[in-house]
């Protein structure tokens, strides 16, 4: 974060959206005071709130894009959820404190990862000496049974092994050896073994009201020894399984958690889309009563609270949080005005139209062309786009957008869909490999149909 400057942010963001200039830059800003805010004092730093945004545009113009990419970009904990999944408390439904919870796990899951990367090596050597063991004795080594309680409070100890002979002792490491050579070349990758796996298996009890189920499992996890239970899998299966396990094991959850949790307070963001749908007058009766009362409740939220969750408090004063809404029907000012005020920095997202389609298919990194051009090699199939059947495509996807609703960049799938199902279709295997150039008439062809039927549509009542 502390390399990347404003001006560097937005032209990370230009590699993969179009357009939004202003959007760009007010997120690029927002990101950037998170990196201020980090070099001033505590005192200072207990008074530096974030300044959460609004994007106000239609659908398929990039608001969702620029969130997830600009939390990518600095590996920051982030989620998207929509605020009509949310009910007012005392509804059936999600309530919005699930939120909060749903970042932590998404914190969690992060840096887990990232800690299991850095003991990935050991991990790995750890996975190698339980394969070696399990090769060179043929099954696993079982575990102790008998009664829980001694499970629990110490067995009494098992009588010591007879010691082996030298020559015993040479045979066993010569073959160890020879099986960690034979393991390393991977000559014994298809070889079936027998390994003990810990059974996550549990009862999922869901309870109205909550966003998640308890599992029973979990919750006698620490009082109980793990259960274990056998599988039959080839050997690099087992390596991919025992060294998730031992991954497992060398990492220190604790740790994951208090970090996680730090990363969620300071560097989270939630990205609240569909703002718009809870916009509105109540209207006392109907599937509509609780839009305000949403707003109320995510309120406290934007504004600063703290959230109970089962890794301990969670306090939401400096996550930023990312509004976006097409505001069609309803307007920003119908907002709650205390909902308002915690989004003071307000950017209007420009309608996409034929430039800026043409940009989309073939500039960003992730184009939509060099997508399909990509899925469709893979079958043999090298598909190339003339310059006017890019202009074609575009063309279509605005009228479209003008006769039909307007549903931004994401008309192009559809169009693209349409003209190469029936290359798609008839791809597969293809030896030698064909070359298919698109053109305009092409294009056309393919959407002829489609072009007189909306054409007609402003002529229909």
């Amino acid at each position: 974060m502390a390399e990347l400057t404003p001006k560097q942010v937005v032209a990370e963001l230009d590699k993969y959206i179009i357009g939004q200039q202003a959007a760009k830059r007010a997120v690029a800003i927002a990101l950037r005071n998170r990196y201020r805010r980090s070099l001033l004092s505590e005192e200072e730093q207990a008074e530096v709130t974030p300044k959460n945004i609004l994007m106000v545009g239609p659908t398929g113009v990039g608001k969702t894009e620029i969130a997830r990419r600009l939390a990518k970009l600095v590996d920051a904990p982030f989620l998207k959820v929509e605020a009509t999944k949310f009910t007012e408390v005392g509804y059936v439904g999600r309530d919005v404190e699930s939120i909060v919870k749903d970042l932590v796990e998404v914190s969690i899951r992060m840096v887990k990862k990232a800690r299991q990367q850095t003991v990935a090596a050991q991990a790995k050597a750890m996975a190698e000496e339980k394969l070696l063991d399990i090769l060179q004795h043929g099954k696993p080594k079982k575990a102790p049974t008998g009664n829980p309680l001694q499970m629990i409070f110490g067995a009494p100890a098992l009588p010591a092994a007879e010691s082996e002979t030298e020559e015993q002792k040479r045979t066993r490491l010569s073959r160890r050896e020879e099986l960690a050579a034979q393991l390393e070349s991977g000559a014994l990758e298809e070889q079936r073994i027998e390994i003990e796996v810990e059974d996550s298996g549990g009862i999922g009890i869901e309870i109205a009201g909550m966003s998640s189920e308890i599992n029973m499992g979990e919750m006698f996890s620490g009082i109980l020894p793990p259960k274990k239970k056998t599988r039959r899998v080839s050997v690099r299966e087992a390596w991919r399984i025992l060294e998730a396990e031992a991954a497992e094991e060398l990492v220190d959850m604790d740790e994951v958690t208090e970090t996680a949790v730090y990363r969620a307070e300071q560097f989270g963001i939630i990205f609240l889309d569909e703002i718009d749908k809870v916009a509105g007058k109540e209207a006392g009766h109907g599937p509509d009563i609780s839009r305000e009362g949403v707003q109320r409740d995510i309120l406290p939220l934007v504004e600063g609270s703290t959230v109970n969750t089962k890794y301990g408090p969670v306090k939401t004063d400096y996550m930023l949080f990312i509004a976006a809404g097409a505001f069609h029907v309803s307007r920003v000012e119908d907002l709650l005005p205390e909902l308002q005020g915690r989004f003071p920095i307000r950017v209007q997202l420009d309608p996409l139209g034929k430039e800026e389609f043409e940009k989309i298919l073939t500039q960003p990194e992730n184009a939509l062309l060099k997508q399909y051009t990509a899925l469709l090699a893979a079958d043999g199939v090298r598909l190339s786009f003339s310059d006017d059947a890019i202009s074609a495509i575009a063309e279509y996807a605005d009228r479209c957008n003008h006769l039909q609703e307007n549903l931004g960049a994401r008309r192009l799938h559809t169009i693209l869909e349409g003209v190469l199902e029936d290359i798609s279709f008839n791809a597969g295997n293809v030896d030698p490999p064909v070359e298919l150039s698109i053109d305009a008439d092409y294009v056309r062809q393919h959407t002829a149909d489609d072009w007189q039927a909306e054409s007609m549509e402003k002529y229909i009542l």
